[in-house]
């Protein structure tokens, strides 16, 4: 199916969750997860309306950029190493994946301006999980607000992969639970305001629960 056709699906089911929850499509994101995708592919979804890709590997990110550059947003969804941060910091719109202070250094000193960053939470606790837990993340916020290049503008989180769509329910409820306790802070470099959850599998219910940003992949572009 051509990329058009998929996101006119997606975009059709993401105005059911709206309905379904009093939200207003206009408040989504989506981000085409582009990262097993051809530049022949991506190009196609950038054609056909999506304004945010989503790259997980330096490599795949750097080669898409340069051939798409400043026609969308990019938004760097992957563990990103500390050593890697200088090829990559200044093209990114959004990091999804901030995930310690480490990382958070290197960024204030590589950017030449502030990145807007979500602070990746393991909210279901699995060991397979890149993540701070809920317990650490205010702490951690604290801990880096030294960092004046690093503004954290919301949480992300993924949920387990699993049919216990009430299970689901729960990951994507108590990161958005976390979520409005940082933002009652109204803290300075970090106003917490958005959520990144919900890929091809659960955007749905992650729509319903608060999602701002989500990360879509094989629905959208294909396996």
């Amino acid at each position: 199916m051509e990329v058009a056709a998929n996101l006119a699906v997606i975009q059709e089911k993401i105005g059911q969750a709206c309905k379904n929850s009093g939200r207003k499509p206009s408040e989504i994101n989506v981000i085409g997860v582009t990262k097993y995708a051809t530049i022949e592919r991506t190009e196609e979804a950038v054609e056909a309306g999506v304004k945010n890709l989503g790259e997980n590997r330096n490599e795949g990110f750097l080669e898409k950029y340069h051939h798409i550059a400043d026609k969308v947003k990019w938004h760097f969804i992957g563990t990103l190493q500390s050593r890697k941060v200088k090829d990559i910091i200044d093209k990114i719109d959004m990091l999804h994946a901030l995930d310690r202070a480490s990382l958070a250094k290197e960024i204030n000193k590589r950017a030449s301006a502030p990145v807007d960053c979500f602070i990746q939470v393991n909210v279901s606790g699995e060991a397979s999980k890149h993540g701070l837990s809920v317990e650490e993340v205010i702490p951690f916020i604290e801990e880096i607000e030294k960092y004046e290049k690093v503004h954290v503008v919301g949480l992300m989180t993924m949920a387990p992969h699993i049919e216990d769509k009430e299970e689901i329910r729960k990951v994507f409820r108590d990161l958005a639970l976390l979520r409005d306790r940082i933002k009652a802070k109204k803290l300075h470099h970090a106003p917490c305001e958005f959520l990144s959850m919900g890929m091809s599998n659960d955007y749905e219910v992650a729509i319903e629960e608060g999602a701002t940003h989500i990360r879509i992949g094989s629905q959208l572009v294909g396996e």
